[in-house]
């Protein structure tokens, strides 16, 4: 685990500070403290961090963050789906920056990878069902639709039909036995990078977590929480997530007269003005000394002076499965 001298550089750190623009009296929420990368620069800036994560091994990090930093730094254990129930007044800005970090990876009692062996689990926070109940316990099309939508696994049905085999003989308890079984019925080719069970880690940790989900949520809270002239910077790594918040600002933002690509928001003033024309990737150094960093996608966006909607509804979202939907 990091502490306060950890050398943890995030994903697109430089590009973060830059679209966020921290300065001395401002307050920003991290709402993906993880290992602090993001909340040590903010804070060497100048500015107040309310660092969040629901994740309950952090807190060691974050305590060490606030023995440096004990006027201008809190941590508070929540999603950061949360984030407008933390804050009194709006605040400058809100980063997020989606998905399993390194450090959760590296711990193999986890289970979120399965290049070291551990339980079945992947969860962020330490209760909910994990992927092993889901693994064990759901039927073929929900497993095929799991799979299909929120891994993009194109061997979804096959994948999902082994699994119910081998499970009437035996439950799937660790990493390396789901990731072994699908290696073997989809097979590996000599020389390619991607394990054939990564798609489908990716979409029970996606699940498991409610990912998407707590993105939209989140994004609608950041909507609440920042102040007009306040800015929010959103990293992400797969096209599912970029996508939520791609549409997130389309939605929120000024849209083209009868245009059919988006809902309709007759009425609605735009809430967010973005920063930039479409997202921004990491640099070829970067990507080349970071292998998380190659599909690293940033977008921003400027809070304007309009208020937030009041409506629940969420056509960003779509159609994804969801723990204890049918």
């Amino acid at each position: 685990m990091s502490d306060a001298a950890s050398p943890h550089i995030p994903v697109m750190l430089a590009e973060v500070l830059e679209a966020l623009g921290p300065r001395p009296g401002d307050v920003i929420i991290d709402g993906t403290f993880g290992a602090g990368g993001y909340s040590r620069a903010i804070l060497a800036a100048g500015a107040t961090v309310i660092g969040l994560d629901r994740d309950p091994t952090v807190r060691r990090t974050a305590d060490a963050v606030a023995d440096q930093h004990p006027d201008r730094f809190r941590f508070i254990e929540t999603a950061f789906s949360a984030l407008a129930d933390v804050v009194e007044e709006p605040v400058d800005g809100v980063v997020l920056d989606i998905g399993v970090s390194s450090m959760q990876i590296d711990q193999a009692e986890r289970g979120f990878s399965f290049r070291l062996d551990g339980p079945l689990d992947m969860r962020m926070a330490a209760s909910g069902p994990t992927a092993a109940d889901v693994v064990n316990n759901e039927g073929h099309g929900r497993l095929a639709l799991i799979f299909a939508k929120l891994g993009e696994e194109r061997h979804a049905g096959r994948i999902a039909s082994m699994i119910l085999r081998k499970r009437e003989q035996r439950r799937f308890a660790t990493t390396r036995e789901l990731a072994d079984a699908i290696e073997s019925l989809v097979g590996r080719r000599p020389g390619d990078r991607i394990h054939p069970a990564t798609r489908v880690f990716q979409a029970l940790r996606i699940l498991v977590n409610d990912e998407l989900g707590e993105l939209s949520a989140a994004l609608l809270a950041a909507e609440r929480a920042l102040k007009p002239g306040g800015r929010l910077v959103v990293v992400t790594f797969h096209s599912l997530e970029d996508r939520i918040v791609k549409q997130f600002l389309a939605d929120r933002g000024e849209q083209p007269a009868g245009s059919r690509h988006l809902p309709q928001t007759v009425g609605h003033e735009p809430t967010f003005r973005p920063i930039g024309k479409g997202a921004v990737q990491a640099g070829d150094a970067e990507s080349a000394a970071n292998p998380r960093a190659r599909s690293a996608k940033l977008r921003a966006a400027i809070r304007t002076a309009a208020p937030a909607r009041n409506d629940n509804s969420e056509p960003w979202l779509g159609s994804f499965p969801r723990l204890g939907a049918a």
